[in-house]
């Protein structure tokens, strides 16, 4: 009797878990249900090509937070890294760099000030919050006086650089080619390799991971670059396809990457997700924006509502628990 109770015990969790797991995927298929019902130009492929570019932007900044949070970190620099490092590139393109060099040393610079964010939590013994909260505001006064507060225009018409946000690579936009591609890079990089283990680890539990061999200090450094890295790429695709930096580029870009990731499933104190799961959660923000934009619904309304699904989102997180 015992043995057929605990089959049933183990049946009903594997049961939940599942659920838990296909949470944030029956959302969204839910949501784009509702939305497509409420307005029939939402299926319009014109439409969800133009729903999977702006999912793009946000996709790759929500990729690298998912990292971050996975170590029960964040990282409120991300849209400030986007700007200064997308106006770094453009003045280099406007100044008569070529695009590839100029994109190349953007994407550096993403990472750099990624690498700052971590060795100030690391070696500084920063509170993650402070820490990028404080890079947020340096970032973006340094991108306001290196633009002189005025958009950067006069890229050229480099075939390189206006492929990355204007392209498209067998009907679909070289943007969402490359999240995805990077979506599956990155999925490997966390869930098959050593570095992944070391991230949940971290985030599981940093003094056992200590204790077990972990450099805390170095998989730290090496997350928050990569998120800046990460924001970056957005800040190109952007600048791309707006042939133009702006220095407010990326405000606000933070909260829906951390809402893409707590969507997805990924545990605010770390140590739990999944990177698919975030690749979900953009999608339903995504769908979101998209599905209020149709029915009208006013930008002020619209941020309720975001805001709304975040803290829906935090209370199913901390109720797991």
């Amino acid at each position: 009797m015992e043995n057929k109770k605990n089959v049933a015990k183990k049946s009903n969790f594997d049961a939940a878990g599942i659920v838990t797991k296909l949470g944030p995927l029956l959302a969204l298929i839910v949501l784009v249900i509702v939305v497509s019902v409420m307005n029939r130009e939402f299926l319009n492929p014109n439409n969800l090509l133009n729903l999977l570019r702006q999912v793009a932007a946000n996709g790759f900044i929500a990729f690298g937070m998912t990292f971050v949070i996975l170590t029960g970190g964040i990282d409120l620099s991300v849209g400030s890294t986007l700007a200064l490092s997308s106006a770094l590139t453009a003045g280099f393109i406007a100044n008569g760099m070529g695009a590839p060099l100029a994109v190349l040393i953007g994407l550096l610079t993403g990472a750099i000030l990624g690498a700052i964010n971590g060795l100030l939590i690391s070696k500084g013994s920063m509170a993650p919050f402070i820490a990028t909260l404080a890079t947020m505001t340096i970032y973006r006064g340094a991108t306001l006086v290196y633009t002189k507060g005025n958009p950067i225009t006069g890229l050229g018409d480099s075939f390189f650089f206006s492929f990355l946000g204007r392209g498209y690579l067998f009907g679909i936009p070289f943007p969402v080619v490359l999240l995805f591609i990077m979506f599956i890079i990155l999925f490997v990089l966390l869930h098959k390799t050593a570095f992944g283990k070391k991230t949940y680890a971290i985030g599981g539990n940093e003094k056992a991971a200590f204790v077990a061999g972990v450099k805390i200090d170095k998989i730290k450094i090496l997350i928050y670059s990569l998120s800046g890295l990460m924001a970056s790429i957005s800040g190109m695709i952007i600048t791309s396809r707006l042939n133009s930096a702006q220095p407010t580029a990326g405000q606000s870009y933070e909260m829906d990457a951390i809402a893409s990731v707590v969507l997805g499933g990924t545990s605010l104190s770390g140590g739990k997700g999944r990177i698919f799961g975030t690749l979900v959660g953009a999608l339903i923000i995504g769908t979101l924006n998209n599905g209020l934009n149709l029915l009208g619904v006013s930008s002020f309304y619209q941020q309720i509502v975001k805001g709304i699904v975040i803290v829906i989102a935090v209370l199913l997180d901390r109720k797991k628990k």
